[in-house]
């Protein structure tokens, strides 16, 4: 209660000057009771231009991501890993994934189709769909008019050509060609390519030009012409697996006609290829080879190249290696290539170490769904995890993923629309057995105690970093 005097005053001032504002006295507290006080705040997200991906688990907003958008501000290179293990999530993500980036006109799609059922690759829906059909490469359709690649297309390069056959192989005999065999390729595939002339070559007359080379090769390096042949007989071996072996039928002849590389969506079915068989990375190098040089180009058609069991291309060092050079162009033409693996150790403990190393620097975008906690702990330690993620990694369910974008990290829950669900979920569709309304309530009760678990971890590490920093400056 103020004497007459102070309300006269007080009166007064408030006159002249306006209302008195009275001084709140500091509090003085540590950081371990302020984290109460103050709660923590989202971090910031990577802009609101792109494809929506579904939203962040802690602070509920939308999570949305592009590389092209991105790329030069928030990203040094454009290319994406996927890692996790089967029945989290990962193949949902890409299908939604290219079909939202195919609203998109300046977008162009190739995927890699290694996994299959009923007798088709798993992204046969989503072909279907828009309309598309699927390149599939089959041993046993092709030689029944099925569909052939030729690696000596006259659209691929005369270098293109012989760095795809040295590629060839150098994986199917698992070591590098010494120079006499290099020696006999080189001189078969320039005979060949100046002496036909009426027809597109193919590996028979390479194959033809190596069991029965001609004079000029022998006289132009001063050597028998039985050494020639000599030299060339491995390679021809290997090649002709492709000619007249368990490979024949799908590269040897020319280039199946009308298949269309302006297509929004260009699928490779690979389905019918035994997956842990030398056929598959022989796979890998002739179709990205014959897409380097057909399919890129420098349109400003911004181009995705999505590649399933990817680990087939990053453990051989030859074909990982080509494959190095094409994720160059990501920064030249506009190309994000986009790698699925299971487990980060099919890789960086592979044979192809070093240039798995390499590919893995190259994408600054890295998706880790549910792993077991060793596994996690690795993948963490290759790539730079914060602790906090490589703890929750283990405990994530089904949909929800760690992001790391060039060191943006968050938890995300990808979100998938009842239009999309049809294509997304393969099995579901192709038994006509989709899932039940209590089947469905109880997968989001269980995805939102997930949430929850995870949320809690996340505010325990962040609170007891809090604790350790402030003890750590009162000390």
């Amino acid at each position: 209660m103020l004497d007459p005097l102070s309300a006269v005053t007080e009166a007064f001032t408030s006159f002249l000057f306006g209302k008195v504002e009275t001084t709140r006295l500091p509090v003085r507290t540590s950081t371990g009771q302020a984290q109460a006080v103050y709660l923590p705040t989202a971090a910031p997200g990577l802009g609101d231009s792109g494809v929506i991906i579904g939203r962040e688990v802690y602070s509920g907003k939308g999570y949305i991501y592009d590389p092209f958008q991105l790329y030069g501000q928030q990203l040094p290179a454009p290319h994406w890993l996927v890692l996790g293990e089967s029945g989290n999530g990962k193949s949902a993500l890409e299908k939604t994934y290219v079909l939202r980036q195919l609203r998109f006109r300046d977008r162009q799609v190739v995927v890699l189709d290694a996994q299959g059922e009923d007798g088709v690759g798993e992204w046969n829906l989503i072909a279907e769909q828009l309309g598309i059909t699927p390149i599939r490469l089959d041993p046993t359709a092709a030689l029944n008019g099925g569909i052939r690649l030729n690696p000596l297309d006259p659209s691929i390069t005369t270098t293109g050509q012989l760095a795809l056959l040295r590629t060839i192989i150098e994986v199917a005999l698992g070591h590098g060609l010494d120079e006499r065999s290099g020696f006999a390729l080189k001189v078969a595939h320039a005979y060949v390519n100046a002496s036909i002339t009426d027809r597109q070559p193919v590996l028979t007359d390479i194959v033809e030009q190596l069991r029965h080379p001609e004079p000029e090769s022998a006289e132009a390096m001063n050597v028998a012409l039985e050494d020639v042949r000599a030299w060339g007989l491995d390679v021809a071996l290997v090649l002709d697996r492709l000619v007249d072996g368990d490979l024949r039928g799908m590269f040897d002849g020319p280039t199946t006609a009308g298949i269309d590389l302006d297509a929004p969506l260009i699928v490779f079915d690979l389905s019918h290829i035994d997956r842990n068989s030398i056929a598959m990375p022989i796979l890998m190098a002739i179709v990205g080879v014959w897409l380097e040089h057909t399919w890129i180009r420098p349109d400003r058609v911004k181009r995705i190249f999505l590649v399933e069991e990817a680990w087939h291309i990053i453990n051989s060092p030859f074909v990982a290696q080509l494959f190095q050079r094409l994720l160059k162009f990501g920064r030249r033409l506009g190309l994000s290539f986009v790698a699925v693996v299971h487990h980060l150790s099919d890789v960086v403990d592979g044979a192809a170490a070093r240039e798995a190393a390499a590919i893995l620097k190259m994408a600054s975008t890295r998706t880790i769904y549910a792993q077991k906690t060793d596994e996690a702990r690795a993948t963490g330690n290759v790539l730079g995890l914060p602790r906090w993620a490589v703890e929750i990694i283990p405990t994530l369910t089904p949909g929800i993923a760690v992001w790391d974008v060039n060191g943006n990290v968050q938890v995300v829950k990808h979100l998938i629309t009842e239009a999309e669900r049809p294509l997304v979920y393969t099995d579901r569709a192709m038994t006509e057995s989709s899932m039940t309304d209590e089947a469905l309530a109880l997968e989001r009760a269980a995805e939102a105690e997930a949430e929850e678990r995870a949320a809690r971890a996340m505010e325990q590490q962040l609170a007891d970093e809090v604790v350790g920093s402030s003890e750590s400056t009162v000390a």
